[in-house]
């Protein structure tokens, strides 16, 4: 199956709705360089990455929010797209929420709800 294909199936069944916000992610516990996340919603983020991840691949992402604190949430690879010229990064990665903890949620929410009232 075609991986656009899932991603536009995806986004037609997309719960949450998703928007800039000045979030910066990298993967949890590693000293990897913060990545700007590309559209974020209380489901899932879409990010550009360095690494080729495997579709299902589950790890934690460390989100930097704009008042400098962080938390830590538990993703899975949704679909992974080669980026054409590697720019910003390589691949274009969907990533969806499976934990995030509560405090976190009501600050991304927030921050989410900001964002969408400034677009």
């Amino acid at each position: 199956m075609d991986e656009t294909a899932n991603e536009t199936s995806g986004a037609e069944r997309r719960e949450f709705p998703r928007v800039q916000a000045p979030i910066y992610c990298r993967p949890a516990h590693r000293r990897l360089r913060r990545r700007k996340v590309v559209d974020v919603g209380l489901g899932g983020m879409r990010v550009y990455s360095d690494e080729p991840f495997d579709i299902g691949a589950r790890f934690e992402v460390e989100l930097f929010m704009s008042d400098g604190d962080s938390v830590n949430c538990l993703t899975e690879v949704c679909w992974v797209r080669p980026v054409p010229g590697g720019q910003p990064a390589p691949y274009d990665v969907g990533l969806k929420f499976l934990h995030v903890p509560e405090a976190g949620l009501s600050r991304l929410s927030a921050l989410l709800e900001a964002s969408s009232d400034g677009a």
